[in-house]
């Protein structure tokens, strides 16, 4: 492997016009170049071998610590084969260190993890793309970024329509990425060469994107809202935990009564268990449809379970006890512990039934719906990165009494909003309240 300071091998030369950027401030959304931009099939360093050795894993540490400029780092899951989210390949790649594929597996079970990695890279700004997406996973092998450069969110600031990895780089960069083991089962072992080719590409170009982005971003003045964007990403977004998560299964409004929605939180319940026993996507332990099914039709037997749909398949047969016991446990369950069937929530209801329960807070809804999408269109911005569609409906619930500016511009900041956004926004929601 090369040291990752010679130039990126490319096959051809893009046309660089395909990256222009359209006079103004927003980015010329043109497509008509996409015919022009290079396919890249293997990265220009060729294909690193993963590593899953603590002893290589200690070089590799040594030697990013020694690169120079940001680290470019992706992580693939095994999202709808897996109950976990856990990474299973790291990719890093930094100029002066190259490309490095790390496998967390062999590493995990040899008792080692990324803190030394973590460590070496402490000051340096990470790269990466849609961050919220990742961080979590590297988080549990202790890769923790103190600054980082997300180039899905700069793109979306940025107001870019399409913000996919592969799509971004074609239209700053002008090469085209093969995006078709993104769904893969990356749990795989061993990785196909073809699957360890696609992980290195994916940060093979992210530190030059950065920097188109931040080009961007700086010529349309908004390089110091992204900042705050990504300090936000380091600390953590506030995050409000789920209530009752069995009321997202799949159908479940075909689903009356509070009786069959215990059916339905049984049945999720036993399958949860189940999936993370076996460390297997529950979706493929039972699909969302036979839970339904299922509850609705109340089977009492295995032969009655079995002529439900989705209980004929040989995983699911092998777990026909437990979905009885499930059947069993929500029949015998008292009328006091069923669940509500009504969605529990400790915010606002439905914007459609405000009409009805509360016209007032209906027509502050709509006025400042209208003064955040005048504002997202005018700085070229989507609405729910301008501020966040729940913040939204929470003020217009329950604004602050009085709704003056320091009262609302406190209340978007309690709700997680950064300080660029309660700067554009305060004032127009301060107004459109009074309208209403």
């Amino acid at each position: 492997m090369v040291d990752g300071s010679t130039p990126v091998r490319r096959d051809a030369t893009p046309d660089p016009s395909a990256a222009a950027a359209g006079e103004g401030g927003a980015p010329d959304d043109r497509t008509d170049k996409a015919s022009d931009a290079v396919l890249l099939r293997e990265p220009g360093d060729g294909i690193p071998e993963p590593i899953g050795d603590p002893a290589v894993l200690a070089s590799t540490v040594a030697r990013f610590a020694g690169g120079a400029g940001p680290v470019a780092i992706d992580a693939e899951r095994a999202s709808g084969y897996r109950y976990s989210q856990r990474a299973y390949l790291v990719q890093l790649r930094r100029a002066g260190a190259g490309t490095a594929l790390i496998d967390p597996v062999p590493l995990t079970a040899a008792g080692t993890d990324l803190t030394d990695l973590s460590t070496a890279l402490a000051d340096t700004e990470w790269v990466l793309h849609a961050a919220s997406q990742d961080l979590p996973c590297l988080a549990e092998l202790n890769l923790r970024p103190t600054r980082l450069f997300d180039t899905e969110l700069a793109a979306r600031l940025a107001g870019f329509d399409r913000v996919g990895l592969g799509a971004i780089t074609e239209r700053l960069l002008g090469y085209a990425l093969e995006k078709q083991h993104s769904a893969a089962d990356w749990s795989t072992r061993p990785l196909p060469a073809s699957w360890l080719a696609y992980a290195a590409l994916d940060v093979e170009l992210l530190v030059e994107l950065r920097d188109a982005l931040a080009a961007e971003l700086d010529r349309q003045g908004k390089a110091e809202w992204a900042a705050q964007e990504f300090a936000a990403l380091v600390v953590g977004l506030p995050t409000r935990p789920r209530p009752e998560p069995w009321r997202r299964t799949s159908g479940i409004h075909r689903v009356r009564g509070a009786r069959a929605l215990g059916r339905v939180r049984s049945m999720w319940t036993a399958r949860d268990e189940v999936a993370r026993r076996r460390d297997v996507a529950p979706g493929r332990v039972l699909p969302d449809a036979a839970i339904v099914a299922a509850a609705q039709a109340d089977p009492g037997d295995e032969q009655s379970l079995l002529a439900v749909p989705g209980f004929g398949t040989r995983g699911a047969r092998r777990q026909l006890g437990t979905w009885l016991a499930a059947l069993r446990e929500a029949r015998t369950t008292p009328d006091g512990e069923l669940p509500a069937t009504s969605v529990p929530t400790d915010g606002p209801p439905p914007p459609h039934r405000w009409a009805e329960r509360d016209p007032a807070a209906a027509s502050r809804l709509v006025h400042c719906r209208a003064a955040v999408a005048e504002i997202a269109a005018a700085n070229t911005l989507p609405t729910e990165n301008l501020i966040a569609p729940d913040t939204v409906r929470r003020l217009a619930w329950a604004p602050p009494v009085p709704a003056d500016r320091e009262a609302v511009a406190a209340f978007l900041t309690g709700h997680g909003a950064r300080r660029w956004q309660v700067e554009l926004t305060a004032d127009a929601l301060t107004a459109a309240l009074a309208e209403a």
